[in-house]
């Protein structure tokens, strides 16, 4: 399968290695011009939970030297979703499948702004803790599941051919038919971690060890799952703070991407994820004090970035 990786970051670089790795024919399509280079010179490094390996990729910032791709992944950062929606067409043929994986809510209303919603699927990647090392490797403490569903919803042929696809290169990828159900059971994980690690610079694991760290990160978590059950999302789970626990425990060396983007002095993506409780809590009648409160810092804290 010829496949196209619209931002190649960290979580992106784990994606385009283990899919070359798997034998599809896989670019690489950024804006970070020395990472480009890095791959097309030595290869693409790819260390962590899934091996140590340096495989052929190709990599360009400019989709107009791609061509037409059988499956496009967009993987960039939400706030980037709708200018690479945008730039979309070169990659394009008639059967092409557009899969966005993001963090937070609003990238599926941002890619619609563009593009038809029955071409396109929802992913949600779990528990990988990415980070980029050098320009060209990519390191990730985990790879906990990717979950699929068509944004439409229901379970179709396509989304499980495109899982196989990632199944076949190494991911626990599996098919959802409650697009909600995926995007939201991240969602509260993200909320969990994202802001609360930012603000405190910690590791997932230094934050669940710190009795006082810990009753801020899962109030932000269980804020987000209450406005989720408000409005209507069928958790697969009634213990919030177990499933968010459970998931923290297998990557406690991990940085969210958040905390990383403020080490390296940009901005985050804060208000796909903690700023966007309080919104959905307003919806259905409640407050979210805690993710109002951390979401605040993270922008003083951003304020000079």
């Amino acid at each position: 399968m010829k496949i196209a990786i619209i931002g190649a970051g960290a979580m992106g670089s784990v994606y385009a290695g283990l899919l070359a790795d798997g034998g599809n024919e896989v670019w690489a399509i950024d804006v970070w011009q020395a990472h480009i280079d890095a791959i097309n010179a030595n290869g693409l490094r790819v260390e962590g939970a899934s091996g140590d390996r340096t495989v052929r990729v190709n990599a360009t910032s400019n989709t107009a030297d791609v061509g037409a791709c059988d499956l496009i992944v967009i993987a960039t950062k939400a706030d980037g979703v709708g200018a690479a929606a945008a730039s979309l067409q070169p990659l394009l043929h008639d059967y092409s499948v557009i899969l966005t994986i993001q963090n937070g809510l609003g990238a599926a209303e941002r890619i619609s702004q563009f593009l038809s919603p029955d071409n396109i699927l929802i992913g949600v990647a779990g528990g990988f803790g990415a980070e980029m090392r050098a320009p060209g490797h990519a390191y990730h403490n985990g790879m906990q599941l990717i979950r699929v569903g068509e944004m439409t919803g229901g379970l179709t042929e396509r989304v499980e051919r495109v899982c196989q696809v990632w199944r076949d290169a190494g991911f626990n990828t599996k098919a959802y038919d409650d697009v909600h159900q995926l995007i939201w059971e991240k969602f509260i994980c993200n909320v969990t971690f994202s802001g609360p690690c930012s603000v405190m610079r910690c590791t997932v694991g230094e934050m669940m060890a710190n009795e006082n760290g810990w009753r801020v990160a899962i109030g932000c978590g269980l804020e987000a799952f209450a406005a989720g059950r408000a409005k209507g999302v069928n958790f697969s789970f009634d213990d919030a703070e177990a499933y968010i626990r459970a998931f923290g425990e297998k990557m406690p060396h991990a940085k969210p991407s958040m905390l990383q983007d403020h080490e390296a002095g940009r901005r985050s993506e804060i208000g796909a994820i903690n700023g966007m409780v309080p919104v959905v809590a307003q919806e259905v009648g409640l407050t979210a004090p805690m993710n109002v409160t951390i979401s605040g810092l993270v922008h003083m804290i951003e304020r000079n970035f």
